[in-house]
């Protein structure tokens, strides 16, 4: 049997996926009337009802904005609670931003009455992010339900999806059965387009297998489908599988006349698109000659009552304008000054921005930079087979990505607060289980770099805080005291009560210390914005920034103690909990 042509293959396989979100525009509409019918229930609250609003209108940054005032306004609702995480979730996916995504899918409780579209699009989520396993997880529930639980998403999709999830696994035998039965379901529906995808589904499965005897049959179904319908994609899609098939077949001649319907095709979409922008091009002319028509004759109509009303109005404006011009002169002269306030705010914020994507473009080219230069002396030491310097290489190259990784997640969360799209949920929190969590992310980095770590904290210490921004304030302080330590230093944790009102969670260190004037620096209102003092490490102040904002957000403290070539003391106060709960 002749050897397939991989690349190609993959390309197939990919294309055959396309047909998925055509599937799921009928169930976006049905389930948009239950969001219609929920915003009239909750008219009263009008955060929600405007995230509503907008959801439906798929303007996903406005629904971020909106969900977050709503969360952020403590109702107690959890049923309007359960819907505002949803309409979140889903625009954090529309905006590719899959890890927020699943974290507000995740906070819906199990009561909700569509949980079932939840794991759904969990299991979506989870493909998205290639943990299949997990994705099956979902699925395998959901293939599980009664027929008449499927009224939100498509139960053929669902088979479509598990399919997938094996076939990327490569246990072909247990994907095979989830794509007939997805076939099946299609087939039912009578769905041309949908089932041209899922033959291309089948025969890649076994074309995988080099099973050509069974998948070449569902290539030239598909083919022959394809031609029923008006979809030039859909033809040129099959043209170039069949011209694949017959290529890895030896037909070259079949192979060429496939290849050159493929093209045609092609140039038929081209050509259509460019119809389908002239004709919007004309239609934006004709609309807007049209309306230049009705505004002549507005116009006209306006001036005839003008004319016929001209001294009675004439007279009332003028009383108005005597009346009104003394007010406006007043508001002018206080908006000239607001205005003037705003210019000077927005000169500082956009100097910021200037600065804050100078300093971080700059620490990403030298993290590429570094990484390129690690990786071509990685590829010497691979022909010389040094194993110590190839594992000291392949730690450098991941402490690189580590540190570009940090800044990229701290942009993030403060491109989220900028934005008014983050939302925090305080309560009580105990901080040794918190201290901990963070840590255990942190313990393999110091015991390669030989530092001594030891959390302190009390377990009866607990705090009113947003755990979530409490656990981002932790990953920075950690990470800075592990980026200016050397080895044989240590870093401790642990809290003073000497305050009747304030929990000190403090995180000391014993590095290089940081000079008086860079302290100086850093304990301002607002921490400008640098780059890195010592050669050896990687920051912009980006995450201290990030910190000190979300104290304050926690109704918290923050001071430092340093000495030179000494140590450090990060020090978070936060308001202190009750001692019973």
């Amino acid at each position: 049997m002749n050897k397939k042509i991989k690349p190609l293959l993959i390309l197939i396989f990919l294309l055959f996926n396309l047909f998925l979100f055509s599937q799921e525009t009928s169930d976006k509409l049905l389930f948009n009337s239950v969001i219609k019918k929920k915003a009239t229930e909750y008219k009263s609250f009008p955060f929600f009802y405007k995230a509503a609003s907008y959801f439906i209108e798929e303007a996903w940054d406005s629904t971020l904005v909106y969900t977050a005032k709503q969360l952020n306004s403590h109702q107690k609702k959890k049923d309007l609670k359960d819907f505002t995480n949803y309409l979140r979730g889903h625009s954090f996916k529309q905006k590719l931003l899959f890890k927020e995504a699943q974290k507000e899918f995740k906070l819906i409780s199990l009561e909700f009455e569509f949980y079932n579209l939840v794991k759904f699009r969990l299991g979506q989520l989870s493909l998205e992010l290639n943990h299949f396993k997990e994705a099956i997880v979902y699925y395998q529930e959901l293939a599980q339900l009664p027929e008449d639980h499927f009224k939100y998403f498509n139960k053929s999709l669902v088979y479509h999806h598990l399919g997938l999830c094996y076939l990327h696994l490569k246990e072909f035998d247990k994907a095979e059965p989830f794509l007939i039965e997805n076939v099946r379901l299609i087939e039912q529906k009578k769905d041309t387009l949908e089932l041209i995808a899922g033959y291309g589904n089948l025969a890649n499965l076994y074309y995988e297998q080099y099973k050509d005897d069974l998948a070449i049959p569902y290539f030239e179904k598909a083919y022959a489908l394809s031609k029923s319908t008006k979809s030039f994609k859909k033809r040129s899609n099959t043209s170039l599988n069949m011209s694949v098939v017959e290529e890895n077949r030896k037909d070259f001649s079949k192979a060429l006349t496939y290849r050159k319907e493929y093209e045609q095709w092609q140039d038929s979409i081209n050509n259509q698109n460019r119809i389908y922008e002239v004709a919007k091009i004309e239609k934006e002319f004709a609309v807007k000659q049209k309306q230049q028509e009705v505004n002549l004759l507005a116009a006209e109509n306006k001036a005839k009552v003008k004319e016929r009303n001209g001294l009675l109005y004439s007279a009332l404006t003028l009383l108005i304008l005597l009346g009104v011009t003394f007010y406006f002169y007043k508001e002018k002269t206080k908006t000239n000054k607001i205005v003037l306030e705003q210019k000077e705010r927005l000169n500082e914020l956009n100097a910021t921005k200037d600065k804050l994507f100078s300093i971080v473009s700059h620490d990403l080219r030298s993290s590429v930079n570094a990484l390129k230069t690690s990786n071509n002396k990685l590829l010497e030491n691979l022909e010389s087979k040094s194993l110590d310097t190839l594992k000291e290489t392949l730690k450098n190259n991941s402490n690189i990505v580590g540190s570009a990784y940090s800044l990229l997640d701290n942009l993030l969360h403060w491109a989220l607060l900028q934005t008014k799209q983050s939302y925090f949920q305080i309560e009580q929190t105990r901080l040794f289980f918190i201290v901990e969590q963070v840590a255990e992310n942190y313990k393999s980095l110091m015991e390669d770099k030989g530092i001594a770590f030891k959390n302190s904290v009390q377990k009866t210490d607990k705090v009113f805080t947003d755990q979530e921004s409490l656990k981002i304030i932790l990953r920075n302080l950690i990470d800075n005291a592990i980026k200016f330590s050397k080895a044989k230093d240590h870093i401790h944790v642990y809290t003073q009560n000497k305050d009747s009102e304030y929990c000190n969670l403090i995180i000391e260190d014993s590095g290089l210390g940081i000079s008086k004037t860079k302290l100086a620096e850093l304990l301002m209102d607002e921490t400008p914005l640098s780059k890195k003092e010592h050669e050896n490490t990687i920051g912009t102040g980006l995450g201290l920034q990030l910190c000190k904002t979300y104290i304050e957000k926690n109704k918290g403290i923050f001071s430092i103690e340093s000495t030179l070539k000494k140590g450090t003391k990060m020090i978070v106060s936060l308001p202190k909990a009750t001692s019973n709960g």
